[in-house]
């Protein structure tokens, strides 16, 4: 027996949503599908990048596999070769593998399938139920209907033997783009525009990325999509609601071809995300008209630029669940997003210290030669990931946020007179400061106090601050991008030029700051907390003598999830 005959054992425990309920009825003993094996299938077109949005679609289509046992696979949909590469066909390959699904030996194209799609399209010139039409798009809208008169297609009664004759012709490439189409004969009143004899086929004598110049006629999605699904025995067709529309012609087309199986279309809602735009056209824009550096800018919300800003596969997979499937067309806050990789950075990235906007504090009675070692957790949630070793000595490095000359009230860190505790290490007291000639404050002045070693305090007197530091003279220097919403509006999508809300602050890039020296021979795919910074990640371009990190998201937790 086949794999997508293969008996069905009960679905895997966890959450459940319509379309598993959908999919357990249908693998029942009197169901459409009973003693079949669950298979689904991710079709991207392969003339972009990844984003968030697709992240749900792959989390559907792969884990409605997962979760039943069955089986999924990836296939390119590439039945338009206007803006197809192979470029994209990597990195599509490269984002589903790294949030954690495979495919095995199930990748497919849609032009595997071309010649296939050729012969079934004569078929149904040969049944009277397709013909060749030689309107132009402006003429086939103006003639297209309404709800109270029907579409008018002049070439509908076209002899079959006249269409059979022009669609070898248009497949010979004797026709220019847009000169004749292939229309499915349906029917011109239905109330569904989908229906009122669709096009199935144009004429695009473009080179395509995997059959070069073999093909100048083209299927369109509407009549491929339900070929392949049936050509590879999808027994569920997973998409999202736009396609609801489409679902009758998906099963006229099924209906009314030889062809080895009859999958279910089911819809579900699409992924809809404040403070970013997910047009691939937009995308597009963005990427081309030079306002990010590509399309694994971390501002982007493509796969490939939420890895490079940090994002993990696990955040993304957990908000993907919890975002839950539905049939309602809904905005997720972006917020929500963050804090799903805020609960994972949490337990799983390694503490480290790193001073983003140094000033130099002096110890003034710590021993000049004298440097001492500090064991420090590399990760309080995760003692499994032991300790690491931190240098202090009598010149260090400290935020310079972490001192005021005349403090304001409430504030607990570091001025003249007042005691804070140095993380990890002692607790001193601030005895002045030097200042450069603009006013800057150019050195902090303290005195330890060396009984206090650890941050205790053996005599119980309270101390309210504790700030981090480097070892001015064991530490490594490092660029820090701080990324922020690239827009300035919530809804950027909803508004007539999307380029003129660009948040002009979206990037802030720091030189000069100084981190823990073993950052250099840390693994690049590791994540950190900055202590009171944020989460940080490598970016791509980083080297030893040449760290840099970007800012994954901030400490800050301003979602508030519903309980």
């Amino acid at each position: 027996m086949s794999e997508a005959n293969e008996n069905l054992t009960a679905p895997e425990e966890g959450s459940s949503n319509f379309i598993h309920t959908f999919v357990t009825e249908d693998i029942a003993e009197n169901g459409q599908f009973a003693g079949q094996r669950v298979h689904t299938r991710f079709p991207p077109e392969p003339n972009g990048y990844l984003h968030i949005g697709h992240a749900k679609a792959i989390c559907v289509d792969f884990g409605t596999a997962e979760k039943f046992g069955g089986l999924c696979n990836l296939r390119m949909d590439d039945t338009n070769p206007t803006k197809e590469d192979t470029e994209y066909v990597d990195a599509i390959k490269e984002d589903i593998q790294w949030l954690g699904f495979t495919w095995d030996d199930r990748f497919h194209y849609a032009s595997d399938y071309f010649d296939t799609m050729y012969e079934l399209a004569v078929k149904l010139i040969q049944k009277g139920l397709a013909y060749v039409c030689e309107l132009t798009p402006e003429q086939m809208h103006d003639n297209r209907g309404d709800l109270s008169h029907p579409a008018i297609s002049p070439y509908r009664d076209r002899p079959m033997e006249e269409s059979l004759d022009l669609f070898a012709r248009m497949k010979a490439g004797e026709f220019e783009d847009g000169r004749m189409t292939l229309r499915a004969k349906i029917d011109l009143t239905s109330g569904n525009f989908n229906l009122r004899d669709p096009v199935i086929y144009r004429i695009n004598h473009m080179k395509h990325h995997r059959t070069g110049e073999k093909w100048c006629i083209y299927p369109m999605y509407d009549f491929a999509h339900p070929i392949e699904d049936a050509m590879e025995k999808i027994t569920h067709s997973l998409c999202t609601l736009e396609f609801e529309a489409h679902r009758p012609l998906y099963d006229w087309v099924i209906d009314n071809i030889d062809l080895p199986a009859k999958p279910r279309q089911i819809e579900f809602a699409r992924l809809g995300i404040n403070n970013t735009v997910m047009s691939k056209r937009k995308l597009r824009k963005l990427v081309e008209g030079g306002y990010v550096s590509g399309w694994d800018d971390p501002r982007m919300p493509t796969l490939c630029g939420l890895r490079r800003r940090g994002f993990t596969p696990a955040s993304i997979r957990n908000f993907c669940e919890r975002i839950g499937v539905s049939k309602v067309n809904s905005t997720v806050d972006y917020g929500f997003l963050e804090h799903c990789l805020r609960e994972d950075l949490n337990e799983n990235a390694r503490r480290t210290m790193a001073v983003l906007h140094p000033v130099k504090l002096v110890l003034t009675n710590y021993p000049e030669e004298q440097t001492e070692e500090f064991e420090v957790e590399n990760n309080p949630e995760r003692p499994e990931d032991g300790t690491r070793s931190v240098t202090f000595s009598r010149e260090l490095w400290i935020e310079s946020g972490d001192f005021l000359e005349e403090p304001v009230k409430g504030y607990r860190r570091l001025f003249p007179g007042n005691e804070v505790r140095l993380k990890t290490a002692y607790i001193v007291r601030c005895t002045g400061c030097d200042k450069n000639e603009d006013g800057t404050i150019k050195t902090v002045y303290a005195e330890y106090d060396p009984q206090t070693r650890g941050g205790n305090t053996p005599d119980g007197r309270k101390v309210r601050g504790t700030i981090h530091w480097v070892d001015a003279n064991n530490c490594a220097e490092a660029e820090v991008r701080l990324y922020g919403s690239l827009f300035t509006v919530p809804e950027p999508e909803q508004e007539e030029d999307f380029l003129t809300v660009l948040n002009p602050n979206s990037l802030e890039v720091l030189y000069g700051c100084k981190v823990e020296p073993s950052m250099k021979e840390a693994d690049a795919k590791t994540a950190f907390q900055f202590m009171r910074e944020g989460y940080f990640c490598f970016d791509k371009d980083s080297a030893p003598e040449h760290l840099i990190f970007n800012r994954s998201v901030s400490l800050k937790d301003g979602f508030k999830p519903q309980k």
